[in-house]
């Protein structure tokens, strides 16, 4: 028991290791990587139970219930779709070994603990992570004006023409428009590969 509290107290339960990338095809992360689609892992962080794989797509997490078993929950979340949100550091205190990266993705909250030695890699994963949140809010903020501006024609086109007994067509058209407009904001403003975010704060 004793052991166990200065094991807690050290944080040294369950301390993350930062993977070099020349062992990123050792790891379990990596048979769940869309190689075949062109993803790559850039960061990955391995304790005694979990694996947290950051793709240019993804965050592959690898959640064991046990430091003891070899059962594992593979959870898949793509950037595109998840939201990553309170992305924050808490640096190790004086008889700490470890330091702790929070963040939440998609609603799910993530703490994961790394070695203090590791602080410059866990800084620049900070970076990433917080350069791909504010895409990710720029991009909704995006196709959210989108949305608005076809409500707002919608409601001016409604409110001034005149039908003429061509209502069928105008209405097909108008649905087309609408469809052709969305799906254009939508693929102007849905990112789906942060390669360039990596590159740019990953040192590897």
């Amino acid at each position: 028991m004793f052991k166990k509290i200065a094991s807690d107290a050290l944080g040294l339960s369950d301390i993350g290791k930062i993977i070099n990338p020349e062992d990123f095809d050792k790891t379990e992360s990596d048979d769940y990587v869309l190689h075949e689609d062109g993803e790559k892992i850039h960061f990955l962080i391995k304790s005694k139970s979990d694996e947290y794989c950051f793709t240019n797509r993804a965050l592959i997490h690898l959640d064991g219930e046990k430091a003891t078993s070899s059962k594992r929950n593979i959870y898949r979340y793509e950037y595109y779709r998840f939201p990553i949100k309170n992305v924050s550091v808490e640096t190790a205190g004086t008889i700490d070994l470890d330091l702790e990266i929070k963040f939440s993705i998609g609603g799910q909250s993530i703490s994961v603990d790394i070695d203090k030695r590791e602080g410059e890699a866990i800084a620049d994963l900070y970076k990433s992570l917080i350069a791909i949140s504010h895409i990710q809010d720029e991009n909704e903020r995006m196709k959210d004006y989108a949305k608005e501006s076809l409500e707002l024609s919608k409601f001016l086109f409604t409110d001034n023409r005149f039908h003429d007994g061509t209502i069928s067509t105008e209405f097909e058209k108008a649905t087309k428009f609408a469809n052709d407009w969305l799906n254009t904001a939508y693929n102007q403003n849905t990112q789906k590969d942060f390669s360039e975010v990596f590159d740019k704060y990953i040192q590897n």
